[in-house]
């Protein structure tokens, strides 16, 4: 059995936090500190989640009682074994994550999202080829940007995107987009294009797919979305002429006729559908919204009322035919929250967090690359005469010099970017000190944030408290598993005294049914059972009835009062017959009726609880007396 813990819903600090200058000491136990804030924290903790609220003097006993165990699990060396860091080791990954990243960018990321979901905006977009490198990217961002410039001095967009743009959609839009919803394009697209007032032109900018510029021309609330169902005729791909698209308008049309007659839409959808996608679901779309459709489409699903049906419409794909089942507004954020993350996790925004916390990182390690290592490079590659795999193994390999520094005397040498570049490239002097020096952002990040991982229980007072918190959790519970839960199982000998000494405390109201109940897969074989019983030795008949009928038979021991199972009560207690599919004959093996327990088994959950309580109390009297316990009043005063 593994312990079971619940972080608390309490945010976690998202800033770091240098560990405070005073912290002192709250109390000693066994000679350990334990300080106010790991004290305070719990304690605030436990207040959240009680309903009746302790004092602070009642929470001291109890935390004390607490440490005191956990000082026992230490004695007895619980926090050595592997099982135990192995176990711990599992929720450290869990828990330092919230750690790795800014919590209130990512919130900040969240919220963004769902408010651009509240709107759609209506663009004209210009794309434009990316060069092979930076040289050209700055070159092409200026021919862009010129493009702009002669817009703003009223040339015609639709002729310039015409003859300029590469957005595959030009010959058919011109340029324009129309309305556009959030979570369709590219995250750096979609902030330009939302964040551009209306009227404006945006700067250029660049994503993966090319450099752009948008013209916001208008902004509405967005519809929502909408349930349908649809009927589609399809267009042929090739040899299409006016005969063939009559003939496929005059078969729509009459299937709208057989709808209008009453019809079932989802049974016609299946037939006559040629929507390889939704005709087996009877034509349904599910939800969609505004931008998810071809334009005819979506207009009019989302003109119907709710369960009508539309007369037969036309769009590049066919004759389509649809119903609206129903329509929704936008949810609430809560209730939109976990799909938002999900589709931040899939796009440029899934490292923001990180990198928020990395800079954060950064500058509290007053981190700083080595000014001396350009002119150190330099040197070397003139000294050398030339960029090889020579200079590399001769120089970079072996070099000791700083590439960057942090903490108060952390550095990494230059040796560590050796893995990172390639030695076989074919490199100028100028351009091979850049390439080197390019690696030194991937290589020094991966460090401090190591770095910062392995001392963050002692410069991050949060995250110090929550893996305390479960280090003592996990050793608390083993060691009261040791001596109280699975000891008073083990103990039975003292259970049976404790027992014999208490047994006037166990008594039943109501006769219980003690015994061991045969379940047959029919009369016969139990018939056959009852005829082998008084051939068979008590000591034998179990195992001898198990090895001659197998899976024909079930046996089944127990002790139960009556309405607490089936056979029993109906074998027992007169009770109706049970019903079960495999099962159909049943019969009382051993036993009977009892009035009152007559030995321990009977009555063993009970004793064994009881039996717990004791050696509890027992132990913490010996916990009290083996580890020295001192409070600090005085400090015990400042807890908030």
């Amino acid at each position: 059995m593994k312990a079971k813990f619940i972080i608390s819903s309490v945010l976690l600090g998202t800033a770091l936090m240098a560990l405070a200058a005073k912290d002192p000491v709250l109390m000693k136990i066994n000679g350990k500190d334990v300080k106010l804030s790991e004290f305070e924290y719990l304690y605030h903790k436990n207040n959240q989640q009680q309903v009746e609220k302790e004092t602070l003097d009642q929470y001291v006993e109890r935390f004390k009682i607490y440490k005191l165990k956990v000082a026992d699990a230490e004695a007895a060396g619980i926090d050595t074994t592997q099982a135990f860091i192995k176990e711990l080791d599992g929720y450290k990954a869990d828990l330092v994550k919230p750690f790795l990243e800014d919590t209130t960018v990512r919130e900040k990321l969240v919220r963004e999202a769902y408010d651009r979901m509240s709107k759609n905006v209506d663009i004209d977009h210009f794309m434009y080829t990316m060069g092979t490198d930076d040289a050209d990217n700055i070159k092409y961002m200026q021919f862009v940007d010129s493009i702009r410039n002669c817009i703003l001095n009223g040339e015609d967009w639709e002729e310039l995107a015409l003859k300029y743009s590469i957005d595959p959609s030009v010959k058919r839009n011109k340029g324009h987009y129309g309305f556009i919803v959030s979570g369709v394009f590219p995250y750096e697209f979609e902030k330009v294009a939302f964040e551009t007032p209306v009227g404006e032109i945006s700067k250029p900018f660049r994503t993966d797919y090319g450099i752009h510029m948008v013209r916001v021309n208008a902004v509405r609330p967005d519809e929502g979305q909408v349930h349908a169902e649809h009927i589609l005729k399809l267009f042929p791909r090739q040899g299409m002429n006016d005969t063939i698209k009559a003939n496929i308008k005059a078969s729509i049309d009459s299937i709208y006729q057989v709808l209008k007659a009453g019809a079932n839409f989802e049974e016609v959808a299946k037939v006559e559908s040629q929507d390889p996608g939704s005709a087996k679901r009877g034509g349904d779309l599910g939800f969609f919204g505004r931008g998810r459709m071809v334009p005819q489409f979506e207009k009019v699903a989302f003109e119907l009322a709710d369960g009508e049906i539309s007369e037969p419409f036309e769009t590049s794909y066919g004759y389509h035919i649809i119903k609206r089942i129903e329509g929704k507004k936008l949810g609430t954020l809560d209730e939109l929250r976990t799909n938002i993350e999900q589709r931040i996790s899939m796009d440029d925004r899934a490292r923001m967090p990180q990198k928020a916390r990395l800079a954060e990182v950064k500058k509290f390690y007053n981190y700083k690359v080595n000014d001396a290592l350009d002119g150190y490079l330099l040197k070397e590659l003139q000294k050398n005469g030339k960029y090889d795999s020579a200079f590399v193994a001769n120089v970079v390999a072996k070099s000791n010099m700083p590439i960057c520094t942090f903490a108060k005397d952390q550095s990494i040498p230059l040796s560590a970017l050796a893995g990172k570049i390639n030695p076989k490239a074919k490199l100028d002097i100028l351009p091979a000190k850049g390439y080197i020096e390019s690696k030194i952002d991937d290589v020094a990040d991966k460090a401090i944030m190591n770095y910062y991982v392995d001392n963050l229980i002692n410069d991050n007072v949060d995250y110090r408290n929550l893996i305390n918190e479960y280090r003592d959790g996990i050793l608390m519970f083993e060691i009261s598993n040791r001596r109280v839960w699975e000891g008073a199982s083990r103990d039975t000998t003292g259970l049976e005294q404790f027992y014999l000494a208490n047994k006037d405390k166990y008594t039943w109201t109501a006769p219980h049914f003690k015994g061991i109940i045969l379940s047959a897969t029919n009369d016969s074989v139990l018939n056959l059972v009852k005829g082998m019983i008084p051939t068979l030795g008590a000591d034998t008949l179990t195992m001898t009835l198990h090895r001659r009928f197998g899976s024909q038979i079930k046996m089944e021991r127990m002790t139960v009062a009556q309405g607490e199972n089936s056979l029993a009560d109906y074998l027992a207690f007169n009770g109706k017959k049970p019903d079960n599919k495999k099962y159909k004959a049943f019969m009382v093996l051993e036993g009977g009726l009892q009035a009152q327990p007559q030995e321990v088994a009977d009555v063993r959950g009970q004793v064994t609880s009881d039996y717990q309580d004791v050696l509890e109390k027992k132990w913490i009297e010996e916990l009290k007396a083996k580890y020295p316990v001192t409070v600090n009043k005085k400090v015990l005063k400042q807890v908030k």
